[in-house]
């Protein structure tokens, strides 16, 4: 009796250090579209060549390629660097740092919390806040991702209204920059034309074959790893998945930069775009000269 009781201990041993053990690293990449995005008042003055290397190089921008390392219970979700081509334009770093990229991005499930770094004009931020509460609704759909069997969920979400990439054009935009062209004297204000919705949907597939319940960015809750997330704007796929790699990485929550919420964060955000707004959108993506924090 005392064999198999020893002998039942020490598989639980086991087990529990294999548990403490896991991790896996996945590589997500993410595709954005956005709003006719031009600098205001220079439209007219671009040719159609000019125009074509400008979106070229903001969809290169914006294409970006995010590796998520995890546990059973917390996450590091960091954004592969890449050099700028030479003579980049600031604002178009500018302009992808508030379209999901940079910064260090630290998730906790088991305390439901969240860390991440994030620099806007010049000043650093430590955002550190509770995970966003999701309330899924499970699918019957079921597809392959990779070697994976998904399923397929569905949520409506809070905006994050420090994320550039939920703007939307207004349904009158069209019509005012129309106008604005009929005028020799007027510009169009970028910042005029663009809204920010208060919800966004979003569409998930996760595999139970990876049974965490994590996800890229701030994705999580359902039973599986979630490989792929996509709006209307944005779609994230897991492009490679490696479990227990040889090299353990240490998953650590940041530390650098002014301590705010989520909340704070996002009101910091909007009240440079109002200056933005009232300064005619200098400084905003695409001007080439960000403007700083004070």
């Amino acid at each position: 009796m005392k064999k198999i009781t020893y002998f039942v201990l020490a598989l639980f041993g086991v087990l529990t250090v294999s548990a403490q053990d896991f991790q896996g690293v996945a590589v997500y990449e993410s595709k954005t579209t956005i709003p006719d995005f031009r600098p205001p008042g220079r439209d007219r003055d671009m040719t159609d060549a000019e125009k074509k290397n400008m979106e070229d190089r903001m969809k290169k921008a914006l294409e970006k390629t995010f590796v998520l390392t995890f546990d059973k219970t917390s996450a590091n979700y960091l954004e592969e660097e890449k050099l700028d081509a030479p003579g980049e334009n600031p604002g178009f770093r500018m302009m992808a740092n508030f379209m999901g990229g940079g910064g260090k991005h630290y998730k906790n499930i088991k305390e439901k919390r969240f860390a991440m770094e994030k620099e806007v004009f010049g000043k650093e931020f430590l955002i550190d806040d509770t995970l966003p509460k999701i309330q899924w609704k499970l699918e019957s759909e079921t597809k392959k991702i990779g070697n994976y069997n998904c399923y397929k969920a569905t949520a409506v979400v809070p905006t994050d209204k420090s994320d550039f990439r939920n703007l939307r054009m207004k349904k009158d935009a069209a019509q005012k920059a129309d106008q604005a062209k009929k005028d020799e004297n007027k510009t169009t204000n970028l910042m005029d034309s663009v809204e920010m919705p208060d919800t966004v949907a979003i569409t998930a597939w996760y595999t139970p074959d990876i049974p965490v319940s994590t996800g890229p960015a701030n994705y999580w809750g359902l039973p599986g790893l979630i490989l792929e997330v996509t709006t209307d704007k944005t779609a994230l796929l897991c492009s490679k998945i490696t479990i227990n790699p040889k090299e353990k990485q240490e998953i650590r929550k940041p530390a650098k930069g002014k301590k705010v919420t989520q909340a704070e964060y996002e009101d910091i955000v909007a009240k440079k775009m109002e200056e933005m707004r009232q300064m005619g959108g200098a400084g905003g993506p695409g001007s080439g000269r960000p403007p700083r924090m004070n």
